[in-house]
C-alpha cells in the first residue's frame, strides 16, 4: 500500500495533480500490466449493485467488498488515490499505449467502485475524479486531425447581424495555434494493434459507466450529469456504424457492440428521472445533439467549429436525428417543447453555406414530421416570422426549409386545431407566403434563391405545391370544383361518369376570378422583371423559374415568354448566358415536338457561335453538332427516323423559312467545323441522300454550307437537282438559293461543257426577269463563279460579257419606261423593280460597262413626286443633281429600289458618290416614304465604309434619323451607326453623341433598351471617357442653350434643333433620365472631376457675368444644381455602405474589401471636403449674392443643393460658410427642419404600419397575404441557455423588401423602384 502521507496529498490536491507514486509499487503494477487491472475489475464486478452474474467468490462469501478491504488492510481511500495516479498519467498526449490502457482500466475500476453498495458511505465519490475518469475516452483515444475546418471557426454563427469576418490571428489565437503545432510535434503514433487494444479499454470504460448509471443517481450532481451528456455526445461519432442504430434500454449492455450505440444508450439513460428533473435532462441532451445535427464540434471554450461534411459526419448527424425522433416518440408531450427549441436553434445557428443549409433543411423536415399538427402549424408560423428577419442567412435558410417541408405529405387540419393555425398547415402557405414572399427581397441572393425554390416546387411529388405555384402564375390554376361542368350546368363530353360519382356532395365555392387574373398578370410581370435584375444570380434564378413554369405549363408557351430565354443567351454575364442555354436545351429535350421551342432554341444557340466568350462559342458549337450534324443518317425510302432525327430536320426546316436571318451565324459555325474536318465523305453522301426527301430544303441548306470545304461530291445528283429546278421552278426561294450556292461551290470541279451549259441556262433564266429578287443575287453570284479562272483578265472579260449584257438589257427597258411620256401609265411595277435590282447587282461586276446614260436613268427615278416638290420647294438646293429632272410619279417602291441601285453604282465610282451624297441627304430630310428613307440610311452607311472622309460631313444627316417618326428607321440607324463607331469609320464629333444618347428616351422601350446595350457594352468599352467628355455639353444641348462660348456651338439646322431639343419643364424627366444613365456609368474619378467642372465651367460663368441671368440662364443654373444633387453623382467610395454586396464571397476577401472601403471612404471624404471648401463654397456664396439681387427663383434650387450636400458635414456648417453668416444660419435652420420632417414622416409611417384604419393595433401576418418585410433585428451571440430565441417583431415594414401594393400593374414598378432605392 502507498504511504498515508502520499494518499493525503493526492486527496488534498483533489486529484488535479499526479504526485509521484512509490517506484516499487508502480514498477510492480506496471510489471503485471493490464492483467492486474482486469483481474481487479473482474473481482469488483461481482460486488456491483444489481449484478446478476454468478461468481464463485460471491457464493463463498456474502461479505461486502468494503469488509473484504478492511480484513485485508486495504484502504478505499488509498485505492482511489492509486487509481487516480494512473488515470492522471494517461491524460498526457505523450503517454504511451500501456499508460493509456492503464488509465482506461483504472478509470473503469473507479467507476465500478462507485456502483458497489456502500460507496457513498465510504466517500469514494469525488466529482473531479469522476469527471476525469469518464473523460479518459477523450484523453486516451488519439484525436483525428483534419475534421475541423480551421478557417471556419465560429465565434458565433450569427454575429450581430453582420457577415462573418475573415480569420485574423490575434494574440490569443496565435497562442492556440502555437500550442496546436507543439501538440502535433509531440503526438504519438499508434499501430493498428495498439488502437484495437485502446478501443477495448474504451468499450470497457463506457460499459462500466452505463452500468453505473443504472444504480448511481446523478440527480444532485448536475455538473457530472452535464459532463456525461457531453462525453456520450462526443462518442456518437467514435466509429462508423453499418446500418441503423437500435435505441432504448431493452437491450443488454454486454450485447451492444459499437461505441455510438453505447453512447445513445447512455443519453437515453440520462433522460431518466434518476439523473435529474426530466425537463433539465432533455434540455441537456437536446442542446448537445444540436451541434451534432449542425455538423459542428464544440471545443474546450465552447466555441463551435464546422466539421467537413464527410460521409462519417453526415452519418453521425443522421443518427442524432433518428435518436431525437426516438425520444419524441417515447416521451411524447414532454419532449415537444425541447424539440421546438432544438428546431429554433438549428435555424438561428445555421451557417450560410449551401451544403450545410441543405443538410440542415432536411434535418428540419425529418424532425418536424414528428410534431403533431397543432405544434407543427405553430412552428410554421414562427418560421414565417423567422423568414422576415434582417439577416440574409436566416431568410435563405427559411427558403431551404420550406422546400424541404414540401417533400413531406401535406397535413390535413384536425377538428381540434385552432382555426388561426389551420392556414399554416397546407403547402400553399409555404409556396405563396414564405417562398413567393421573398420575391422582392432587398438581397439579390435571397431574391434569386426564392425563384429557384419556386421552380423546384414543380419538380416535387406534391400536387398541392404544384397547384399553389399555378395559382400564382396561371389564371387557370384558381378554378372551382365545378370546372368540369359546361356553361349550361352539364358535364363536358370528355369527362366520364366516374368523375360525376366522385364529386363530393358539399357546398361549392364560386370564386371571383377577376382579381386573381390581375394578380397573376402582376406576378408574371414581376418574374419577367427579375430576368433584367442587376445581379446575375437573380437573373439565373429567374431563367430557371421561367423554364420550369413553361415546362410544367404554369406559364403560357408563347413566343414572348420563350424569347426571354433566347434573348438572355446574349446576356452580359457569362454565367447567365450559360444558364439560358441550359434552360433552352432542357426545354427542347422535354418537348422536342414544339415548334415554338424549336424557334427559341435556334435563336438562342446559333447567334452564340459568335459570342465574345470562347466557352460560350464552344458550348453552342457542341450542342449544334449534337442536335443537327450527328443526326444526319443515310436516307432511303424505307428508312425510319427517330425523334432526334425528326427534331434535326425540323430545326433545319425552320432555318430555311422562319429563321433565315440566322443564316450568317450558322455559316460561322460551319467555318469552324470545316477547320476541324467534321465533314467526311460519309457525311456528305448521307446528306445528299436527303435532297430528294420531304425535308430537302434542310438538306440543301447544309449542303450549301459544306460543299465548299468538303471532299469530292456526287456532282450528278446536284446537276439533276438543278435540271429539276429549271424544269419545274416550284422549289422555294430559299432552296433555290441554296442550290445556286452549291453549284457555285462545285464550279471549279466541272468541265467546260457543263460550265457553258450552266452559264447559258442561268443567263436565259435571268433574262426572263421572272426570278424572285432573292434569286437574282444568287444567280449572278453563281454566274460569276462559273466564269472565274486563274487568268484575271479572262475572268473580267467573262464578267463584262455576261453581266454587261444584263446591264444593257435593263438599261434598254428602263429607258422605255422613263423616257417615254406614256411609259409610266401602263407601268409594270414588279418588272421595273426586278430590272433595277438586276442592274444594280450586275453593275458591281462590270463597272466598265456602266455608262453615263445608266446613271442618268437611275437618277431620274429618284426625283420626288409633284406634291413633295411643292412642299419642299423652299428648301431645295438648286445645285443638287436631281433638281435638273422633272418630278415623276413613279411609286415609292420603285424609288426605294432605285436608291439601292444608285448606291451600288456609287460604290464603283467615287466621283458619282461625291455628286449624289447631297441628294441622299435631301431624301432623308424631305422624303415622306419609309422605304426610301430606310434605304438611303443603308446606302449612306455603306458608302461611309468605302469613302469615309467624303461621307463624314453628312453624319449629322444620318444621325438625325435617330428621331425619325418611324421606329424601324430609328432602330436601323442606331444599329448601323453603332457598327460604324465600333469599326471607327465614324468618330464622336459634332452633335453625334447627343443625337445618339437621345435614343435613351425613345418612346419605344425596345429601342431605348437597344441604345443602352450599344452604349454600355459595345461603345463605352472602346472609349471609357466618352460619357464624361460630353456630359456638361449635354446640359446645354438638350436645353437648346447656345450662349456659352464653348459648348453647343457646332453647326445645326433648324429642323435638327427642333428634333433633338428637350427644352422645357415637360421634358425634364426625359433629360434627367439621360443624365442619370450617364452618371451611373461614371467612375468615381469622373464623378469627382465632373462636379468640379460643373462649378468652374457653368456656375462660375454666371458669377463672372459671362452668361446672363435671364430666363434661359435660370433654367441652366437650376438644372446644374439639380444634377449636383443627384444620388448618382455622389462618389461610390463615400456613399456605398462598407461591406459591399450581399453576394456570397470568401470571408477573407469580403473583410479585406470592407476594410479597404472604409479606408478609401475616409481618404476620399477628406479630399472631397477640401475641394468643396476651396472651389465650391466661394462660387456658391458669390452666386447666392447675385441671385438675391435678381430675386431669382433659382435660389431655391441652390439651397436644396446645399441642404443635400451638407448632410455629410452637418456639424461643420458654420465653419464652411464663415464668410457668409446669414447663409450658414439659413442652411442650419433648413437642415434642422429637414431632419424634423424626416422624423415626423418616419413616426407617421410606423404608426400607420402598427395601426389599422379603425385605430386598433394591426393584426399579425396572416396566410392570406404576402408579407415581405423582415424584422430589423440584429442576431444575438450564441445563446448560453438552450431556450427559445426571442426575435423582435418588425418595427417598420419595407426595411428589407417591398410592401404588397394593392394596385394593378403599377405595383410591379413600385416594388422595383423601392428595391432599387
Amino acid at each position: 500500500m502507498p504511504p498515508i502521507g502520499w494518499v493525503d496529498v493526492v486527496w488534498e490536491y483533489e486529484f488535479t495533480e499526479a504526485e509521484e507514486l512509490d517506484s516499487a509499487i508502480e514498477d510492480e503494477i506496471i510489471r503485471k500490466g493490464s492483467k492486474a487491472f482486469k483481474r481487479l475489475h473482474k473481482c469488483l464486478l461481482t460486488y456491483e449493485a444489481g449484478c446478476e452474474t454468478p461468481s464463485e467468490g460471491r457464493e463463498e462469501s456474502s461479505q461486502s467488498i468494503w469488509t473484504v478491504f478492511g480484513e485485508n488492510g486495504v484502504s478505499a481511500k488509498s485505492l482511489v488515490a492509486v487509481l487516480s495516479y494512473f488515470v492522471l498519467s494517461g491524460k498526457a498526449k505523450t503517454a504511451g499505449v500501456q499508460q493509456r490502457l492503464n488509465a482506461l482500466h483504472a478509470a473503469s475500476i473507479y467507476l465500478l467502485l462507485l456502483g458497489v453498495p456502500g460507496s457513498v458511505a465510504n466517500k469514494v465519490f469525488h466529482q473531479i475524479l469522476f469527471d476525469t475518469s469518464i473523460g479518459m475516452v477523450n484523453y486516451c483515444w488519439p484525436q483525428t486531425s483534419g475534421k475541423k475546418r480551421k478557417k471556419d471557426s465560429l465565434k458565433c454563427s450569427q454575429a450581430e447581424g453582420k457577415r462573418s469576418k475573415p480569420h485574423r490571428k490575434d494574440s490569443d489565437e496565435m497562442e492556440v495555434d502555437d500550442l496546436e503545432d507543439e501538440d502535433q510535434e509531440e503526438e504519438v503514433h499508434f499501430s493498428g494493434q495498439d488502437l484495437l487494444k485502446m478501443r477495448e479499454g474504451v468499450v470497457l470504460l463506457v460499459q462500466t459507466l452505463l452500468r453505473l448509471l443504472k444504480s448511481f443517481p446523478l440527480k444532485d450532481k448536475t455538473q457530472s450529469a452535464e459532463n456525461c451528456v457531453q462525453i456520450f455526445t462526443k462518442l456518437t461519432d467514435f466509429e462508423p456504424v453499418i446500418g441503423e442504430l437500435a435505441f432504448g434500454v431493452g437491450q443488454e449492455i454486454s450485447d451492444i457492440r459499437t461505441v455510438p450505440e453505447m453512447a445513445y444508450y447512455g443519453l437515453w439513460s440520462l433522460c431518466s428521472p434518476n439523473h435529474g428533473e426530466e425537463k433539465e435532462s432533455l434540455r441537456r441532451v437536446f442542446h448537445r445533439l444540436l451541434y451534432v445535427i449542425l455538423m459542428m464540434e464544440t471545443g474546450d471554450r465552447g466555441k463551435p467549429s464546422l466539421l467537413m461534411p464527410t460521409q462519417a459526419v453526415v452519418a453521425s448527424r443522421d443518427h442524432a436525428i433518428s435518436f431525437v425522433c426516438y425520444l419524441v416518440d417515447e416521451l411524447k408531450v414532454a419532449a415537444l417543447p425541447f424539440l421546438r427549441i432544438l428546431l429554433q436553434h438549428i435555424c438561428y445557428q445555421m451557417v450560410d453555406k449551401a451544403d450545410y443549409r441543405s443538410h440542415g433543411a432536411q434535418a428540419m423536415s425529418k424532425l418536424l414530421s414528428k410534431m403533431p399538427s397543432a405544434e407543427y402549424a405553430s412552428f410554421i408560423k414562427w418560421l414565417f416570422d423567422y423568414s422576415r428577419q434582417s439577416k440574409v442567412a436566416f431568410r435563405m435558410f427559411a427558403l431551404d426549409v420550406a422546400i424541404a417541408l414540401m417533400e413531406q405529405p401535406e397535413r390535413a387540419a384536425e377538428d381540434s386545431l385552432d382555426p388561426e393555425l389551420a392556414p399554416y398547415l397546407p403547402h400553399k402557405f409555404l409556396v405563396q407566403n414564405l417562398l413567393f414572399g421573398r420575391r422582392s427581397d432587398v438581397s439579390p441572393t435571397v431574391r434569386g434563391h426564392a425563384l429557384t425554390c419556386l421552380a423546384q416546387c414543380l419538380e416535387l411529388p406534391s400536387l398541392n405545391a404544384t397547384r399553389s405555384v399555378q395559382d400564382l402564375f396561371s389564371s387557370t390554376g384558381a378554378q372551382s370544383d365545378t370546372e368540369t361542368y359546361g356553361s349550361n350546368g352539364t358535364l363536358d363530353s370528355q369527362h366520364s361518369v366516374k368523375n360525376l360519382k366522385t364529386l363530393p356532395f358539399k357546398t361549392i365555392e364560386i370564386t371571383n376570378s377577376n382579381g386573381v387574373g390581375e394578380d397573376v398578370k402582376e406576378n408574371v410581370a414581376l418574374l419577367k422583371l427579375r430576368v433584367s435584375d442587376p445581379k446575375p444570380n437573380v437573373r439565373k434564378s429567374a431563367l430557371q423559374a421561367i423554364m420550369s413554369f413553361l415546362k410544367h405549363h404554369v406559364m403560357l408557351m408563347s413566343t414572348d415568354n420563350l424569347a426571354i430565354l433566347s434573348d438572355r443567351c446574349r446576356d452580359p454575364a457569362l454565367s447567365v448566358k450559360k444558364k439560358a442555354m441550359q434552360c433552352l436545351m432542357e426545354l427542347l429535350t422535354a418537348k422536342p415536338e414544339s415548334g415554338l421551342i424549336q424557334v427559341a432554341w435556334l435563336r438562342g444557340f446559333i447567334p452564340a457561335v459568335v459570342d465574345p466568350e470562347s466557352s460560350v462559342q464552344e458550348k453552342a458549337l457542341e450542342r449544334l453538332e449534337q442536335v443537327l450534324l450527328s443526326q444526319v443518317k443515310r436516307h432511303t425510302s424505307s428508312s425510319f427516323m427517330d425523334a432526334g432525327q425528326r427534331l434535326a430536320w425540323d430545326l433545319l426546316g425552320l432555318l430555311c423559312h422562319e429563321c433565315q436571318d440566322l443564316s450568317r451565324y450558322f455559316s460561322k459555325a460551319f467555318t469552324v467545323w470545316s477547320k476541324q474536318d467534321k465533314f467526311n465523305a460519309t457525311f456528305i453522301n448521307n446528306l445528299i441522300s436527303h435532297t430528294e426527301a420531304q425535308h430537302a430544303s434542310g438538306a440543301w441548306l447544309l449542303l450549301s454550307k459544306v460543299a465548299g470545304s468538303s471532299p469530292k461530291l456526287n456532282y450528278g445528283k446536284i446537276l439533276d437537282a438543278w435540271d429539276e429546278l429549271l424544269r419545274s421552278k416550284n422549289a422555294s426561294v430559299t432552296t433555290s438559293c441554296h442550290i445556286f450556292c452549291v453549284i457555285g461551290d462545285i464550279a471549279e470541279h466541272l468541265n467546260e461543257d457543263t460550265k457553258s451549259r450552266l452559264v447559258e441556262e442561268i443567263m436565259r433564266w435571268l433574262m426572263t426577269f421572272d426570278m424572285p429578287l432573292e434569286l437574282v443575287s444568287a444567280g449572278v453570284e453563281t454566274l460569276c463563279r462559273l466564269g472565274q479562272g486563274e487568268d484575271m483578265a479572262q475572268t473580267q472579260n467573262f464578267l463584262n460579257q455576261h453581266c454587261g449584257r444584263l446591264v444593257s438589257v435593263c438599261e434598254s427597258y428602263l429607258s422605255g419606261v422613263i423616257l417615254n411620256e406614256n411609259g409610266a401609265q401602263n407601268l409594270n411595277e414588279d418588272l421595273v423593280v426586278k430590272q433595277l435590282y438586276t442592274l444594280g447587282v450586275a453593275s458591281l461586276h462590270c463597272p466598265a460597262k456602266v455608262g453615263k446614260r445608266t446613271f442618268l436613268l437611275v437618277q431620274s427615278i429618284l426625283t420626288p413626286s409633284v406634291d413633295s416638290t411643292e412642299e419642299g420647294a423652299g428648301e431645295m438646293v438648286a445645285s443638287q443633281p436631281l433638281s435638273q429632272f422633272k418630278p415623276t410619279s413613279l411609286p415609292g417602291r420603285v424609288r426605294a429600289h432605285a436608291i439601292i441601285t444608285l448606291g451600288k453604282l456609287c460604290l464603283q465610282h467615287e466621283e458619282l458618290t461625291q455628286k449624289y451624297l447631297p441628294a441622299f441627304a435631301r431624301e432623308l430630310e424631305l422624303c415622306s416614304e419609309l422605304a426610301v428613307r430606310s434605304n438611303v440610311v443603308v446606302v449612306m452607311c455603306d458608302l461611309c465604309v468605302r469613302y469615309t472622309n467624303m461621307v463624314d460631313r453628312y453624319i449629322p444627316n444620318i444621325s438625325a434619323c435617330l428621331q425619325d417618326k418611324e421606329a424601324v428607321i430609328r432602330e436601323q440607324t442606331l444599329t448601323m451607326l453603332t457598327n460604324l463607331l465600333q469599326e471607327e469609320f465614324v468618330k464622336w464629333k459634332g452633335s453625334l453623341f447627343f443625337h445618339f444618347v437621345s435614343v435613351l428616351v425613345d418612346p419605344d422601350p425596345a429601342i431605348a433598351s437597344l441604345c443602352e446595350y450599344c452604349l454600355v457594352h459595345l461603345l463605352l468599352k472602346k472609349n471609357p471617357v466618352m460619357f464624361s467628355q460630353h456630359f456638361i455639353e449635354c446640359i446645354f444641348f438638350f436645353n437648346s442653350y447656345h450662349k456659352h462660348k464653348t459648348y453647343n456651338q457646332f453647326p445645326q439646322t433648324e429642323s435638327e434643333k427642333a428634333r433633338f431639343s428637350l427644352k422645357g419643364a415637360r421634358n425634364c424627366q426625359r433629360r434627367f433620365r439621360i443624365y442619370r444613365f450617364l452618371l451611373e456609368h461614371f467612375t468615381d474619378a469622373q464623378r469627382f472631376n465632373i462636379t468640379i467642372k460643373i462649378s468652374q465651367t457653368v456656375l462660375a460663368c454666371f458669377v463672372d457675368g459671362e452668361l446672363p441671368l435671364d430666363s434661359d440662364g435660370d433654367e441652366i443654373l437650376a438644372e446644374s444644381f439639380r444634377i449636383l444633387s443627384l444620388e448618382e453623382i455622389k462618389l461610390q467610395a463615400v456613399s456605398a455602405p462598407a461591406g459591399g454586396s450581399e453576394e456570397q464571397e470568401e470571408e477573407q476577401l469580403a473583410m479585406a474589401k470592407a476594410v479597404m472601403q472604409v479606408a478609401q471612404k475616409k481618404v476620399v471624404s477628406q479630399v472631397q471636403k477640401k475641394v468643396f471648401i476651396e472651389n465650391m463654397i466661394p462660387i456658391i456664396i458669390a452666386l447666392k449674392t447675385r441671385l438675391e439681387q435678381k430675386r431669382s427663383t433659382v435660389l431655391k434650387d441652390l439651397m436644396c443643393y446645399l441642404q443635400v450636400t451638407m448632410q455629410n458635414y452637418r456639424s461643420e456648417v458654420k465653419e464652411f460658410f464663415a464668410a457668409d453668416e446669414q447663409l450658414a444660419t439659413e442652411l442650419e435652420y433648413n437642415l434642422q427642419m429637414f431632419e424634423k420632417e424626416t422624423r415626423d414622416s418616419r413616426d407617421t409611417e410606423e404608426q400607420m404600419s402598427n395601426c389599422s384604419l379603425a385605430g386598433a393595433p394591426a393584426p399579425g401576418p396572416t396566410p392570406g397575404t404576402v408579407h415581405s418585410s423582415p424584422a430589423p433585428v440584429a442576431a444575438k451571440n450564441l445563446l448560453q441557455n438552450f431556450s427559445t430565441p426571442q426575435p423582435r417583431q418588425p418595427a417598420r415594414p419595407g426595411l428589407l423588401s417591398h410592401r404588397h401594393v394593392q394596385s394593378a400593374s403599377p405595383r410591379v414598378q413600385a416594388e422595383e423602384q423601392q428595391r432599387a432605392a
